[in-house]
């Protein structure tokens, strides 16, 4: 079903039983999450979340992302979070919510050999800040919000590929396709040599589809629009 797909698949949720159940499938390459994300699956435990994440998953990438709003505290929190396994990328955001850059604290944590997931990254400019603020004998990831981009009308292939440009010369750092809307996105980030995407699970859940025929596709859709009207009665 993935044989023609080259980009890694992370897995982007904060769902512990169907994080655990990923784990198991051989196309799933590493894990991703946010407070965001797991707000809504309703942690409560920030740091027991993770750890008891940690526990199961060893052998694959994991991001856990800071939380505090200040560059020191950030990097407090980086180093902590860094200290929970091997495995562990911590995501940094590349700003604050009053605008101040995290650049500094990003340099500072990659000289100290701490694997970054640089995160909500919307434009070529930033990357290319984070770029030079690198450790390039230290494993990062460079998370692009592609589907933010294309939200707001535009297209992000040609950013993505600029990107891909301007991290070429670092054999460490890996572009991440954030934020994905649909299974074609996939697609997408393979063919230009995306190195990661994450997806969520519910969009995973639809990675049966890939290749379906589509006069089946079409049939199937039919039937569920009649079942529908069926079990509501309607008349006319």
């Amino acid at each position: 079903m993935l044989e023609r797909i080259s980009t890694k698949i992370f897995a982007d949720g904060a769902d512990l039983s169907g994080i655990l159940a990923l784990a198991k499938e051989d196309y799933i390459s590493g894990f991703t999450t946010n407070p965001t994300l797991m707000r809504a699956a309703g942690v409560s435990s920030y740091v027991e979340f993770a750890k008891s994440v940690l526990r199961e998953v060893t052998d694959l990438p994991v991001s856990f992302e800071v939380f505090a709003d200040d560059l020191p505290t950030m990097e407090k929190q980086a180093m902590e979070i860094a200290s929970w396994g091997g495995n562990v990328n911590v995501k940094i955001p590349i700003m604050n919510t009053k605008g101040e850059l995290t650049l500094p604290i990003i340099e500072s944590l990659s000289s100290q050999g701490v694997s970054l997931n640089i995160t909500a990254l919307m434009t070529a400019e930033q990357v290319l800040q984070v770029s030079s603020h690198l450790n390039s004998s230290v494993p990062s990831i460079i998370s692009v919000f592609a589907g933010r981009v294309a939200d707001t009308g535009r297209d992000p292939i040609p950013l993505m590929l600029k990107c891909l440009e301007i991290l070429k010369n670092n054999d460490k750092a890996e572009l991440l396709w954030a934020s994905p809307r649909e299974v074609f996105n996939i697609i997408e980030a393979s063919r230009i040599g995306c190195h990661i995407i994450t997806v969520s699970h519910e969009t995973l859940k639809k990675l049966v589809l890939l290749d379906k025929d589509l006069d089946q596709y079409s049939q199937e859709t039919v039937q569920q629009f009649y079942g529908d009207a069926v079990k509501a009665g309607y008349e006319i």
